[in-house]
Parts: C-alpha cells; sequence; structure tokens
C-alpha cells in the first residue's frame, strides 16, 4: 500500500530510522554523555561550539541559537556558538583552504572546558576532520553527530552518536536534529528546572 504513496513511505522511511536508532542501546547511552558534556561545559563556564556542512551546518546554527536565545521558557542566554560567518569561512578557505574552515575557527575561539559538537552524514568531511583534530589537540572534548557506519570521526571524537540503517543525508538529519534538541531539553531541565512542569 506504502509502496504507491511517496509522502506516506517518506514518513515510514523516517519512522524506521528512528526506531532503528532507538533500538540501539549505544544511541541512548551516547545521547545521555552528550547531555552530561554539555551541561558540564555550561557549568564550568565553557562555550559549546558546533560545525557542519550545508544542512549540518544549519543544524549547527540551530543548535547554537536555542542555548543563546530561549528554548522552552525565558532563562539567562548560555554561550554557544555555530562557525557559519560567511566572511570567516571564506577568508579561511581563501587563505588556508577549505578543510581548514573549522579548525582555525576552534583555534580561536576553543579553550580546554569547551566542547566541539562536529556534525557530518558521512564521517569523514575533511574540515570536519581536521576541526575535531585541532579540538583534541587544545584539550577541548568533542561530540560527533554521524551517519553511514560514522566514517574517521567515529573513532576520534570522545562521543560518537550514529544513526544507523539511513544511507541519505536527509533521514541522517532527521534524526540529528532530534539529537540536539532532546540534548538542549535534558540540559536546560538541570540548569533551569522552573521552566519545566513535570
Amino acid at each position: 500500500m506504502s509502496g504507491s504513496d511517496p509522502v506516506l513511505r517518506s514518513f515510514q522511511d523516517a519512522r524506521a530510522t528512528l526506531d532503528a536508532f532507538l533500538a540501539d542501546p549505544e544511541n541512548l547511552d551516547g545521547v545521555r554523555r552528550f547531555a552530561d558534556a554539555a551541561h558540564d561545559t555550561l557549568r564550568g563556564g565553557g562555550l559549546l561550539m558546533a560545525c557542519g556542512n550545508g544542512g549540518s551546518m544549519c543544524d549547527a546554527m540551530h543548535f547554537a541559537e536555542e542555548w543563546t536565545g530561549r528554548f522552552r521558557a525565558d532563562r539567562a542566554a548560555l554561550p554557544a556558538l555555530a562557525f557559519s560567518d560567511a566572511s570567516q569561512l571564506t577568508c579561511i578557505a581563501n587563505d588556508f583552504g577549505y578543510d581548514e574552515v573549522f579548525a582555525r575557527s576552534v583555534e580561536a575561539y576553543g579553550k580546554q572546558g569547551d566542547l566541539l559538537v562536529a556534525i557530518t552524514t558521512s564521517g569523514g568531511s575533511p574540515n570536519i576532520l581536521k576541526a575535531i583534530e585541532r579540538a583534541k589537540a587544545r584539550g577541548i572534548a568533542t561530540v560527533g553527530l554521524l551517519g553511514k557506519g560514522g566514517g574517521k570521526a567515529r573513532a576520534m571524537v570522545d562521543i560518537p552518536i550514529v544513526v544507523p540503517l539511513a544511507t541519505t543525508s536527509d533521514r541522517i538529519q532527521e534524526v540529528h536534529i532530534k539529537v540536539l534538541h532532546i540534548v538542549i531539553e535534558a540540559v536546560e531541565r538541570r540548569l533551569h528546572p522552573a521552566n519545566y512542569a513535570d
């Protein structure tokens, strides 16, 4: 029945991807560890940094604005930054090459006690891998939101979260944004419990 209805089939594919993600206890553990790391970073006065390419950059920007703006209710702004400034990215790409665009930003803004969230559906984007390397060299904790088996990034990050089953970026990104929202909620519940009735 759903084979003749591409809209229904797409929703079913999305549900199957999420079900596969939830069926692996390592994924839930990774999300909990991500929430703990983000909480500890903010409690310690650190900065949450995020980077990605294309749609993953949009997810990085979405992640950052939920902290500096508001999520469920009003609260003090929390320090988060997505590496998405066009002038900086194009300057770095022009002067040092595209592979360095995020690594240079880690170098400029990152310090021990911060957290880098590296978002890549393939796990193999060279500029993401360079950013992870630079973060680790500076003692910065790293989370990878990944897909397609996790690629090289899986073994490089402190907390890998790999979307299973999905072979296309859109399905992977749909789970990534859920993870980001759930982590924000989990941290906000701990930092600002008055924002939640339950």
